[in-house]
């Protein structure tokens, strides 16, 4: 897709925050909608690593997914992000998978803070 199409594309998806979301006490730090998607490239960003991919913000619109070997994918919000994850990789992902969970405990207790 096309980065005009990926602007204009999408709409407004649950995982883009709430007033009932901005109320948990550990998204309490995202003040601004600006805020509150820095805060999900955050945490997207420490599940996607051991996959061996990134997001990154688009324009506030939308999201780049890459791989770091060139492939990138814009997606609407966070709700697409790991059908296109599973794409890019080429086969299934399961978040509950012990070595990904493994992965992800590691990262977190190595002082990679979302």
């Amino acid at each position: 897709m096309c980065g005009l199409c990926g602007v204009l594309g999408g709409g407004d998806h649950w995982t883009d925050g709430s007033k009932a979301t901005k109320a948990l006490k550990d998204r309490a730090i995202a003040a601004t909608r600006r805020r509150e998607r820095a805060y999900q490239v955050r945490l997207a960003n420490a599940a996607l690593k051991p996959l061996g991919l990134t997001v990154a913000d688009w324009q506030g619109a939308s999201f780049i997914l890459s791989n770091g070997k060139g492939a990138s994918d814009v997606i609407d919000h966070l709700g697409a992000l790991w059908a296109a994850a599973e794409v890019m990789r080429g086969k299934p992902f399961d978040p509950l998978d012990a070595e990904f969970i493994g992965a992800l405990s590691a990262a977190n207790s190595n002082g990679a803070s979302a």
